[in-house]
């Protein structure tokens, strides 16, 4: 999507404000090490982070890194996680993943976008957000639920997929911004943005939005 000087110019106002409003916006999720960050964004997709952190606190009690985790019974695996949807597939890719980090990686997360791909069960999204919550590393922008509704409500985007919504995203975004911004975009998709019925009239960006008309007719 070709981003003429004005659209940067409006795509850069929106970003002040997110700004203004959301200088503490960060990620929901609870864990303490790099392995629990990325188990928890596997279980978080198609499902709450509340749900996430209920369901982690009885997963992490039994099996709290890859050595425990990769040795755990699928079965139970399975039953732990089956609140978070998606059950079975997820408690797959959770110990094939975990295996993977023991044998291929001593252990450790891999702290690279192509180390993090290899693992099961992990898109770019996973990657970004390991990447820069538990190593402090920006690579790209983690495009959920909430950021691809914004990002297309906002007119920063036209695409449907996701990798190509982040190319477009890295495009007009700067990049000391390319963390924050996920955060930032999911705060204002809870708070204000909603999914079914966003709230444009006490939006502060409504007068940057190409779509507030749409929903406040």
């Amino acid at each position: 999507m070709k981003i003429g000087d004005r659209e940067r110019e409006r795509i850069g106002k929106i970003i002040g404000i997110l700004k203004e409003m959301y200088p503490d916006a960060h990620i929901a999720l609870t864990f303490k090490t790099p392995f629990q960050l990325l188990v928890s964004v596997i279980l978080s997709a198609q499902c709450t982070d509340e749900r996430v952190n209920q369901v982690t606190a009885v997963l992490f009690s039994k099996y709290p890194d890859a050595q425990s985790m990769a040795r755990a019974p699928i079965e139970d695996l399975e039953q732990l996680v089956r609140p978070t949807g998606f059950f079975r597939n997820k408690a797959k890719n959770i110990k094939e993943a975990s295996r993977m980090i023991v044998e291929r990686y001593g252990g450790k997360v891999p702290d690279t976008m192509e180390g993090l791909l290899s693992l099961p069960g992990v898109a770019r999204k996973t990657a970004n957000i390991v990447l820069y919550q538990a190593y402090g590393k920006v690579e790209g922008i983690a495009v959920d639920t909430h950021v691809k509704r914004l990002a297309r409500r906002l007119g920063m985007t036209r695409e449907k997929n996701p990798v190509k919504i982040e190319r477009d995203l890295m495009d007009v975004v700067p990049r000391e911004d390319w963390g924050p911004i996920t955060y930032m975009l999911i705060e204002h998709g809870r708070r204000v943005c909603k999914a079914r019925k966003p709230a444009c009239d006490i939006c502060r960006l409504r007068e940057l939005c190409p779509s507030a008309g749409e929903f406040l007719k």
